[in-house]
């Protein structure tokens, strides 16, 4: 079974690194992140900083990208092209497909990551600036996030087509970063099954803003390690959640 398993999960990664779309992405986010430099050039101020912040944004951005396009795909091209009956035929579970599926993609989010990250250091580096451990901080915890967004795709995409899932999946992500706004928005309500209804809805959505510490490494802030901690953790609940949703949605969907 365990084979099986690793079978999904290196078919999903090869799957996932032959779409041209991936490649695509991967090379405009390192082509804006190397354009981050001709930017400080052309911004007054610290020309580090602007080198980090634009840099990392566009980075952010692209990967992003990636995680959606390629999650909300996983699920839906196998049923729409019928190679579904052959994976399940063998000795693999709908559960150990999910799995399999995610595990896949996010070795596909790693690789991509890394690539643009390695180009980030070295132009870094180039202009001066040293090894910062932020950076490599910023990068796991962009994972993290990206793992939650690939996560909510595979969700959708096990139930879904690519359109609907690609909404979903992006209301969510920008839900998740402006979720501070609920908290204000429970003070203007006067029923208490509205706020109840709100405070259900904050602790159901991701939470993205947790892992954005963009600006603390750009501005060279202190970073809480109890902060850090407790991002991870609520990454690991909330992506068990989701698969765990995922699964037990695939396992009641007929296939025609």
């Amino acid at each position: 079974m365990k084979i099986n398993i690793k079978g999904l999960i290196l078919n999903t990664f090869k799957e996932s690194a032959r779409n041209k779309m991936f490649y695509l992405l991967i090379f405009f986010g390192i082509l804006f992140a190397l354009s981050s430099k001709l930017i400080s050039f052309l911004t007054l101020g610290d020309a580090m900083k602007v080198l980090k912040d634009t840099g990392l944004a566009a980075i952010n951005f692209f990967c992003v990208l990636i995680a959606i396009f390629t999650g909300i795909n996983l699920v839906y091209k196998e049923v729409e092209k019928k190679t579904i009956f052959n994976i399940l035929s063998k000795p693999v579970t709908r559960g150990h497909f999910i799995i399999g599926k995610f595990f896949g993609l996010a070795l596909t989010m790693l690789l991509a990551l890394a690539a643009m990250a390695v180009i980030f250091f070295l132009l870094v580096f180039l202009v001066g600036g040293g090894f910062d451990l932020k950076i490599l901080l910023y990068f796991f915890m962009l994972y993290l996030e990206l793992l939650i967004i690939v996560a909510i795709s595979l969700l959708f995409s096990s139930f879904s087509t690519p359109i609907l899932s690609f909404i979903f999946t992006v209301s969510l992500y920008l839900i998740g970063h402006i979720m501070w706004t609920f908290n204000e928005f429970k003070m203007l309500l006067q029923s208490k099954l509205w706020i109840k209804f709100a405070q259900f809805l904050y602790y159901i959505m991701p939470n993205l803003d947790k892992f954005n510490i963009k600006n603390d490494v750009v501005l060279d802030l202190p970073l809480q390690a109890t902060t850090i901690l407790f991002s991870v953790l609520y990454a690991l609940v909330y992506i068990l959640a989701l698969l765990t949703v995922t699964v037990m949605i695939f396992r009641r969907r007929e296939f025609i």
